[in-house]
Parts: structure tokens; sequence; C-alpha cells
């Protein structure tokens, strides 16, 4: 505590002592910055009119030395502007004299919190650097295990690598792991989603375009090949590319050089593919509706990653993590999953994967209180470890309230609408889009949700 006025001294030393608060006292600022670095102070109150060194130039000088360090700044004249520059300088809050003992033994209190949340928070990240992107993966399964030795494996090496897995299971993360452990760590890593662009548009986001290349063209535009450049690009959803496309990423990859769209010579590309499919690329390769050679071009390396179902035993343990972080985000702490809980996370089929997993954990601890509870995982079906389906012809099963008979039957008619649409537009998402009165967003998402893939339309 930091005020010319030793009364307020006392005053404020007596309340805190009562708090089982330990209490250091000055009467300058000069002193309480010597004080702090040789005492170790977590909490600092901090007087704003002083002789000398005042409590502003004081709070400038502790967020130099200290910026994670909570003050409390203290004042008897109600100075407005004050507190606005008080409180834009980071002071943790501002009160007018005289101070209710109570309130400033809350707020100190509140300070301790605050500054524990943040040290979490901090170590929370390093954990995240220390151990990289594969974090939201690691599980004791030995599926898994094999996943983290194959991108050990093949992260240091030259090779291009195709992920496969079903949509949430985590492939961009494993994407960002192999560029993470590689020599090229330093230099960027660029994702793109190939399902999510339009046909016309994904050569101008591939290669990039100079200005005047085309109508609209107004300026020069840097292609994710660019941007990458040095690092690693990853191409998300490589089956969603069209078959010319398919050839000019082909000729990159062999030639390691890009043309940019209304350029007039080739550049060199110093960039590693990573790519990933959430269906088997040799499958749609022997249907006609992937290159044979970009397959093989890209096939140098896989890495599978299982669907969650398929490795039960890193349910729970991947829940208690996404618990831990969620509660320090939220700042909700709760303490663990009861047994009733886990038991309905481990029944449940997971087909969005570890990305469902996540989401669900996080909405329970903003509903729950001290634990993750039955009732706080409404969203999940408690019976059976596959998810029940209306519209198939049967009748519904019993066990769903009628909200959620209601949403599976609306499901099902958007799925089969979507579905309907795609086959009218031979596989073109933009003319069903228009079709369906949506945008073509909308509709990538709707169809990444319901496992539909617009290669199921187009002719061999």
């Amino acid at each position: 505590m930091v005020d010319d006025d030793p009364r307020v001294r006392a005053l404020l030393t007596d309340a805190l002592h009562a708090e089982g608060l330990e209490v250091v006292t000055t009467a300058s600022g000069l002193e309480a910055l010597e004080r702090v670095v040789s005492e170790g102070v977590a909490v600092v109150i901090l007087d704003l009119r002083m002789p000398g060194l005042d409590g502003m130039g004081t709070l400038r000088k502790f967020k130099e030395l200290a910026p994670q360090l909570p003050v409390i700044m203290l004042t008897g004249y109600g100075d407005i502007p004050s507190a606005v520059e008080a409180m834009r300088l980071g002071a943790f809050d501002y009160l007018t004299k005289p101070v209710d003992p109570e309130k400033i033994a809350g707020d100190v209190w509140r300070a301790l919190e605050c500054r524990e949340l943040g040290a979490d928070v901090e170590a929370l990240k390093r954990q995240l650097h220390d151990r990289g992107a594969l974090l939201w993966l690691i599980g004791p399964s030995p599926e898994i295990q094999q996943v983290i030795q194959q991108v050990g494996q093949v992260a240091d090496s030259s090779l291009t690598v195709l992920i496969e897995g079903e949509t949430g299971t985590g492939k961009e993360l494993v994407a960002r792991a192999i560029h993470q452990l590689s020599a090229r760590r330093e230099k960027p890593f660029v994702a793109l989603d190939c399902g999510a662009i339009p046909d016309t548009l994904i050569e101008s986001e591939l290669f990039g375009y100079e200005r005047g290349a085309f109508t609209g063209a107004d300026r020069r535009k840097e292609g994710h090949f660019e941007l990458a450049e040095g690092g690693s690009l990853f191409l998300d959803e490589v089956v969603n590319l069209p078959l010319a496309t398919q050839s000019k990423l082909l000729r990159v990859l062999q030639e390691r050089q890009v043309q940019v769209l209304g350029g007039k010579h080739a550049v060199p590309a110093d960039v590693r593919i990573i790519a990933a499919s959430n269906v088997p690329l040799e499958r749609e390769m022997h249907a006609g509706r992937f290159r044979e050679d970009l397959y093989y071009r890209l096939n140098e390396f896989v890495i599978t990653v299982p669907p969650l179902r398929e490795r039960r035993d890193d349910i729970v343990d991947l829940a208690k993590r996404f618990l831990a972080d969620a509660g320090i985000e939220l700042r909700r702490p709760v303490r663990g999953i009861s047994e009733e809980a886990a038991q309905i996370l481990l029944r449940h089929s997971w087909p969005g994967n570890v990305r469902e997993l996540r989401n669900v954990i996080r909405r329970a601890v903003l509903l729950g209180s001290d634990e993750v509870r039955p009732e706080h995982l409404t969203t999940l079906r408690a019976k059976g470890a596959t998810e029940p389906s209306v519209g198939a012809g049967g009748p519904p099963p019993t066990n769903l309230s009628l909200k959620q008979v209601a949403d599976s039957a609306a499901a099902e008619a958007e799925r089969q609408a979507i579905r309907q649409a795609l086959q009218a537009a031979r596989g073109n998402k933009s003319e069903a889009a228009r079709v369906l009165r949506t945008d073509y967003k909308t509709l990538h998402l709707k169809m990444k949700r319901y496992g539909i893939h617009a290669r199921e339309f187009l002719a061999p």
C-alpha cells in the first residue's frame, strides 16, 4: 500500500490484516518500486496524489516493471479524467476516498484471483506452444499414439503429406504439428479450405493474379503459394479441387514454379504441401473424380486420423483437457466430470469427432457449477452409441423428446433438399446454392454438417 497519509495506511492495513492478508506499506512511489521487487508483492494499492513521484507516474513505472501486477488506484478528489487515464494505463480499479474497508478488501481479493487466472492462462499458452498443436489430440489410445509417431517421422523430411480422416478429427492440427516440428517452423503456415471457395475463384486464391488479369482485377493479389513462401501450404478438402485446377497444381508440384494469373513469367515456389481429405482419396481417384498423377504426387506419406468413436480410450482424457481450458477461458472453474456424465460421453457416437466433443464440454462448463453432470449434456443422446434417425420410413425412437423429433425431421428434410439440388446441378455447388436460394458458404457448411460431397453427383 502506497499512501502519504499515515491514517489511511493504518485504517486499511487493519482491514486487510483482518482478511488474513499480509500488508507492506510505504509513503512514496520511489520506495514502493523498490519494495515491490524485494518483497514479492502481488497487489498494489496506490494513492493518486503524493509528493515527489505521484500515483500516475508510479503506475507507469509499475507497468514497465511488472505489466501483470494489479494496481488499485485511490484518490480523494474524484477526478474523472485521472480515473480514465489510470484505467487506460492498466489500473485494475479506481476508488475514491474515504474508502470502505470491506470494499477495498473485496477489490484486493478480486485482484489476486485475476492475477492467478492470468498466470494460469500464460501457463496454458506456454504448454500449448511447447507441446504444439497436437495437444488437442493427444490421448492414451494406441491409434492416436501411432499418429503422433508418424508426425515425428515425417515432419523434418521434404515429403508431401496426405492426411485422411473424417470432418472434425483434427487434420489441420496434425498439419500444424508437422509444420511446427519441421525446419520450416519459422516460416508461414497457410491454410486453404478448397471446398469453401467457388470453382471460379480457386485458381486466383491459389496462384494469385496481376492487376488487369481479368475484369475486376484492379490490383495485384498474392496467392496462397506466395503467402506460404518458405513455409507450408495446407490444402484442406483437396478432393474438392476442379480437375482443371488439379492439373495446374500438379505442374506446380513438379516444376516448383507458380504461374500467376496474368503474369508473364513463372516464379519459383519453395513451399511444402500438406493436403487433407475427409474421404479416401484413392477411392475418388478410381472413380475418376481425382487425377491419378496428382494422387500419387500427394501420396508420398499418408497419415490417417481415426474418428473419435474408434478411440474411446481418449474421450474422457480429451474431455478433461477441454474442461480445464474452457474453465480458464470462460472464468468458470469446474472441478471435474461426474461418473454418470462420463458414461454419457462414452456412449455417444461423436459424428462431429473431437470438434464436437470440445463444443459439448464448453457448453457444459457454461451451464455447470462445480462439476459436469448429465443435465449439462442435454445435446447428447444418453442411450446407445449411434445417432437415432427420423425420416427413414420408420417411427421415431421413443426416447426422444418432441423437440428432438422435430429437429431430426427438419435436418433430414434439409439433407434431402441439398442432395436433390446437387443432383439437378450435377455437383455444381454454386448452381445448387442458387436453386436453394442460399449463399455458397452456407451451402458448403451444411454439406459438411451432413457429410454430403459434391463429387458424388459428378459424372466419372
